[in-house]
């Protein structure tokens, strides 16, 4: 048996036993479904024996199948472990940031703040990933997370910059009613924007779903933007974060915020890159900046 592994087999092997299956690890590897077949033929005629069960339901890892998929898991830890060491002896501040945050945060805070950033700080560059997914800081998925949330990882370090509140917004031109005034449980006789079942672990999705009757809720949105698009547009009322409905005319707050839909702004990175000179530039400039906007992010200036 020969038995002179390359790295690269071991990342198939990995692949194959993450997805399942040749097609999964074909797209993730950025090679053709028969190129995999027959790279696995030839790994497993190499060690002699076979790596994985042939299935209808998929490839099941064999024992050791699931060894080999295990230590190159390992070995890629080691490799991410290194660049973060690395990345953190930085000597000058400069090069590339990698950024995650979510599209609300973005287009209604955080974009005028980058613009700041990058004339103080020519040299470096930001690579921006909008979106709501968590991406892993420790894969080095991104160097810094700007999000929302209340328990934000105890392998991180980072700052809490403030409270990120919500409340319950109409049209402008809507308002309260007498009978609302007098009792805001009437809001519930209106109908509703609420976000979809895609976003349907925020807090202010659980409220919605918890108390609005199903067939009040004229509208679900997968994104933020687009249920505040919804309110403004006479859809319903619904709950919007305070830096976002409270910088447009057209929507009026109807209840105060609500601190059942609050959850904590962090700014974030991973303790190996921290003391990097251009991700504690970026860290100390950004959560200096965002500081100065807590009224707006908490909605109460």
């Amino acid at each position: 048996m020969n038995s002179n592994l390359a790295w690269d087999d071991f990342r198939l092997i990995k692949a194959i036993a993450d997805h399942d299956g040749l097609t999964g690890a074909a797209n993730a590897l950025g090679v053709n479904h028969s190129t995999v077949f027959r790279r696995l033929g030839q790994i497993e005629e190499q060690l002699g024996l076979p790596l994985f069960e042939r299935r209808k339901t998929g490839y099941v890892a064999t024992v050791a199948g699931t060894e080999m998929a295990a230590l190159a898991n390992r070995m890629d830890e080691d490799v991410t472990a290194f660049g973060l060491r690395l990345a953190g002896r930085d000597v000058a501040p400069s090069g590339e940031v990698r950024v995650t945050t979510t599209d609300t945060l973005y287009l209604n805070v955080l974009l005028p703040i980058f613009a700041a950033f990058r004339q103080a700080h020519p040299l470096i560059r930001l690579d921006i990933v909008v979106g709501n997914q968590t991406l892993n800081l420790s894969k080095r998925d991104a160097d810094v997370a700007i999000r929302a949330n209340d328990s934000p990882g105890e392998t991180l370090v980072g700052r809490r910059l403030a409270t990120l509140n919500w409340a319950i917004y109409g049209r402008a031109q809507d308002g309260l009613t007498p009978a609302e005034q007098a009792d805001p449980k009437a809001l519930f006789q209106r109908d509703w924007v609420a976000l979809g079942d895609q976003l349907g672990y925020v807090k202010a999705a659980r409220y919605v779903r918890e108390r609005v009757a199903p067939e009040r809720i004229a509208l679900k949105s997968s994104a933020v933007l687009g249920m505040t698009e919804a309110v403004e547009q006479g859809f319903g009322i619904g709950p919007l974060p305070c830096f976002i409905a409270d910088q447009r005319p057209g929507l009026v707050r109807l209840m105060p915020p609500d601190p059942e839909f609050s959850t904590g702004l962090w700014i974030l990175t991973h303790p190996d890159i921290r003391h990097a000179p251009r991700v504690r530039a970026f860290m100390d400039f950004c959560g200096n900046e965002l500081a100065k906007k807590r009224g707006l992010i908490e909605g109460t200036g």
